[in-house]
């Protein structure tokens, strides 16, 4: 329920959500002028607590750690949903899956989950880490920052505010963000357009991999989100190498995938020992689900 002290606890985490939480924020006081009614706030950190320490510790100095220097993770309330879906289409408890969630959008985080828990997930202490983005660069060194402070005299903030405006698919493509545009500059062969796509997917199947061995295996991968759920060549570029892990790639019921509700296709063929599907998340409902459940309650 949201109180005084959750506002206040939600405004001390703005610097782990910079582009989040300050328009959550605003959100709340202007619905509570708007309407006498309760409030819940749904965190997207919350699926992932149960990732133990030696996945959500940075090997940084004690006290940066007792200053919340942690790995977080964000896209909970989607990777969550998608657990529960994935279960359900296969027949299967959750509990007895070890899943790898692809939340592949503007934003876009993989996790790993374990019997039913939230074992990983690429997000870091802040949305920045991991996956390459739309606009965010995911996962880079953080030497640049002494560098690009020596040789482009940029200041800390200019670095922060590139990383996450400037960078992923817009920098690397040169014209936007949107992956159906530069698929199309691809087909007209434009190399950087090709580039940025090769960079995306392979970051992803970096991370599919390093989940599986984090797991022991892996039973499906699931692919939601815009790019996630509309995008069969990334789907395919992502799958495709990844027979090792007993997975085998039907492309064409790939291409064949249009949503059109909240159905969950099979990507892989009957053979496949790894399950791949396709379906669109749905964090409204989950959040309303959660809403409900902390309402009944009082």
């Amino acid at each position: 329920m949201i109180d005084d002290a959750v506002v206040a606890d939600i405004k001390a985490c703005v610097p782990l959500a910079p582009m989040h939480n300050p328009p959550a924020l605003a959100g709340i006081a202007m619905a509570f002028k708007a309407w006498k009614v309760p409030q819940v706030a749904v965190f997207d950190t919350a699926f992932h607590q149960t990732i133990q320490p030696h996945a959500t510790t940075y090997a940084v100095p004690e006290s940066w750690r007792k200053a919340g220097v942690r790995r977080y993770g964000f896209h909970g309330t989607s990777h969550c949903y998608i657990m529960q879906r994935v279960a359900e289409e296969l027949k299967k408890p959750a509990t007895s899956l070890r899943i790898i969630s692809c939340h592949l959008g503007n934003g876009a985080s993989v996790c790993a989950i374990k019997h039913g828990k939230s074992v990983d997930t690429s997000m870091g202490m802040t949305p920045l880490e991991g996956l390459v983005m739309g606009t965010r660069s995911g996962d880079v060194d953080p030497g640049i920052f002494t560098y690009l402070k020596h040789t482009l005299n940029l200041t800390v903030e200019q670095i922060e505010s590139a990383l996450y405006h400037d960078s992923g698919l817009a920098g690397l493509s040169g014209f936007g963000n949107d992956v159906r545009d530069i698929e199309k500059q691809v087909t007209a062969g434009d190399k950087k357009a090709l580039l940025a796509l090769d960079i995306y997917a392979y970051r992803v199947k970096k991370y599919i991999g390093a989940y599986a061995a984090a797991m022991g295996g892996v039973d499906a991968i699931a692919f939601t989100a815009g790019v996630g759920e509309h995008s069969a060549d990334m789907r395919s570029r992502i799958c495709s190498g990844l027979e090792f892990l007993g997975l085998h790639f039907d492309e064409a019921l790939n291409e064949e995938v249009k949503l059109t509700g909240f159905e969950a296709p099979l990507l892989s063929t009957p053979d496949s020992r790894v399950k791949v599907l396709v379906t669109k998340t749905r964090e409204q409902w989950m959040i309303a689900r959660d809403t409900q459940r902390v309402l009944s309650k009082k």
